[in-house]
C-alpha cells in the first residue's frame, strides 16, 4: 500500500508549526518548559524558529523530496536534543513520550517520502 507523503506531512507540519509558534510567542507553558530544561527564553524561541522551518520544509518536501528529507533529518535532531534535555533533567518517561511519538511520525514521513530512503 502506497501512502502519499502529504498524508504524513500535514500532521508533522501542524504539530511542529504549532509548537514553534508557542515557543516564539513565549507562552507561559513554554516559558515554564524552557526554565525546567535550563533554556533561556531567547534560546527556546530559536528552537521554535527551527521547528517552524522544519514544518515548512516537510510541506515543501512533498514537491521537492530533498528539502523534505533534510527538514525531516533536522526535526529528528531537534527531537534527539529534546530527549537528551529531558534525560539530563531526570524527567520521568512520561515526559519523553511526546518527543518519541513525534520522532516516529517524522520517521514515517521520511519512509513514505520518495527518494528519501534507498
Amino acid at each position: 500500500m502506497n501512502v502519499s507523503p502529504l498524508v504524513v506531512a500535514v500532521p508533522v507540519a501542524v504539530v511542529f508549526a504549532a509548537l514553534g509558534v508557542m515557543k516564539i510567542l513565549a507562552l507561559p507553558p513554554m516559558r515554564v518548559r524552557a526554565a525546567h530544561l535550563g533554556f533561556s527564553v531567547p534560546a527556546y524561541r530559536a528552537i521554535g524558529t527551527l521547528e517552524i522551518a522544519g514544518a515548512a520544509g516537510v510541506v515543501l518536501g512533498v514537491a521537492a523530496p530533498v528539502i523534505g528529507g533534510l527538514a525531516g533529518a533536522g526535526l529528528l535532531l531537534l527531537l534527539a536534543g529534546a530527549l537528551v534535555a529531558h534525560l539530563r533533567n531526570g524527567d520521568s518517561p512520561s515526559h519523553l513520550v511526546p518527543a518519541v511519538v513525534a520522532g516516529l511520525l517524522v520517521a514515517a514521513y521520511l519512509v513514505v517520502l520518495p527518494g528519501a530512503t534507498p
